[in-house]
């Protein structure tokens, strides 16, 4: 059955041939057997997702399923959870059980969805390896040498090992599409505002992103239909119809203007991924696609740009930290200033300590001018190169990271060079854009990701695009040696 992706899955429920319990049971059995080597999940919900397995096919058998009736899911542990533990991949939140659910839980549970556990990520959604969680590293299925990617590495190591057929992540600057692309999956990060993020722990509002990581770009539709919507809850969500996502899956590409910046190929770029993106070009091409040589002369500036907009509002949204209301808090302070001191620098890891210092210094009087507001002003530059490029093309393609899937530990003594590993997803985070990776390789045993760029709101594009891919090729279906059949 974990061979089986999602809407497959959903058929066989659908025909009978297993039932929601027998499928929950198959997947924690791989969770609890597998995942001590990974380490991809935090918390393993097994009782409570038999429960809701048994409530699913009970409903099944009133005849009142929902479209995600029975299909076992995992939530990355930035999403709060009534009863279970939501510490953000932190010792700051270690203890904390949140008393209400975040509306994408609300949402998918409503939707029939069985929730397995929660997954392992980078302390508070910071970093691009899954090597700053309190609870340890994860490990890349292809190679349990190397990182999964990151924030979101626990969900894509997870659904890339078939130990959960989907999981929910998030995306600031890549944490979804650059583990998607490093693990072999499929990862969607939506339009600013079409996901709600209430609920959902705040690392830099302006850019978090809520979205799915599954096998293929079907599935991903499967799971944006549930979790996208207006939640008055969040004033940042937007107040639009929610398309069905699967409807406009097999449309042909015929016509479609393809546009390919030359800033994503620069000369430094690995030949070999190079290599790759071409061929899947080439597919498309195929089926009727154009292809259109752009330029986002601002797009350079997107790492600087984001480095210093989202540690400023990580430093606001982390002081509510404080040892004082809920979390971590220190033995023994001496007083209420000692208190505040240890609860946070107990609490808290070192890239998350070394961004609160960088947002807190560019927000401080006398620089806020110098970094921050040129740091916006570059953002909207950035932003209106999308725009532009949008009259001329239909969606934007490009490699989704500039290399494979790198050794536990190479870079963990130089943020810089971490930074970089985000140098082709952060503009569109920065422009509020939607856009998803695609497997389109393997290269010495480690997959490749393509990146599909869409215009706002336009998630079925860019979903359409990957599928017919898909259709016509089977690296979405290659899996990693780990687990096997066990």
């Amino acid at each position: 059955m974990h061979r089986k992706t999602l809407t497959e899955l959903q058929a066989g429920l659908a025909r009978g041939d297993y039932s929601a319990r027998e499928l929950a049971e198959h997947f924690i059995k791989r969770i609890q057997s597998l995942d001590p080597e990974l380490n991809s999940f935090i918390s393993i919900t097994a009782e409570q997702a038999l429960a809701q397995a048994d409530a699913a096919d009970a409903a099944r058998a009133r005849g009142e399923a929902g479209p995600l009736n029975g299909l076992p899911i995992a939530h990355k542990d930035i999403f709060c959870t009534r009863g279970v533990r939501t510490s953000c991949g932190s010792r700051m939140l270690d203890n904390f059980n949140a008393p209400y659910d975040a509306t994408v839980v609300e949402k998918l549970q409503a939707g029939g969805a069985v929730v397995l556990g929660k997954t392992n990520m980078d302390e508070f959604a910071m970093g691009s390896s899954n090597e700053t969680s309190y609870y340890g590293p994860v490990k890349n299925p292809w190679d349990l040498t190397r990182v999964p990617g990151g924030s979101s590495g626990g969900s894509a190591a997870a659904v890339a090992a078939r130990l959960v057929p989907a999981a929910t992540g998030t995306d600031t600057g890549g944490s979804i599409r650059q583990p998607a692309a490093l693990t072999g999956i499929t990862g969607l990060k939506p339009t600013y505002g079409r996901v709600s993020r209430w609920g959902m722990i705040a690392f830099a509002s302006s850019l978090d992103q809520a979205g799915p990581m599954a096998t293929s770009a079907a599935d991903c539709a499967l799971l944006l239909s549930a979790m996208a919507g207006h939640d008055p809850r969040d004033s940042t969500c937007v107040d639009r119809p929610v398309d069905n996502y699967s409807a406009d899956l097999d449309k042909p590409l015929t016509g479609l203007r393809i546009g390919l910046p030359k800033e994503f190929f620069p000369a430094t770029l690995d030949g070999r991924i190079a290599d790759s993106t071409h061929a899947a070009l080439r597919e498309l091409e195929k089926q009727g696609a154009t292809l259109v040589d752009i330029s986002l002369p601002s797009v350079d500036l997107s790492v600087p740009a984001y480095y210093v907009i989202a540690p400023a509002e990580a430093s606001s949204n982390l002081s509510r930290f404080d040892g004082v209301r809920y979390g971590y808090r220190c033995n023994d302070p001496q007083d209420l200033e000692d208190m505040f001191k240890r609860s946070r620098s107990e609490g808290f890891g070192a890239e998350v300590k070394r961004r609160i210092l960088v947002g807190t210094y560019a927000l401080s009087h006398g620089y806020y001018d110098a970094y921050y507001l040129k740091a916006q002003k570059v953002r909207r530059l950035i932003s209106d190169d999308f725009v532009r490029a949008f009259e001329q093309v239909d969606v934007i393609m490009g490699p989704t990271s500039p290399e494979l899937a790198f050794g536990l530990g190479a870079k963990s003594d130089d943020p810089v060079t971490m930074y970089m590993a985000d140098v082709f997803t952060i503009a569109v985070n920065l422009a509020g854009l939607p856009a998803l990776s695609m497997p389109a390789g393997v290269i010495d045993g480690l997959p490749v990701g393509v990146q599909v760029i869409g215009n706002y709101f336009r998630e079925g594009q860019i979903l359409n695009v990957a599928h017919r891919f898909q259709q016509a090729t089977d690296w979405h279906q290659q899996q990693p040696a780990f687990g096997g059949d066990a």
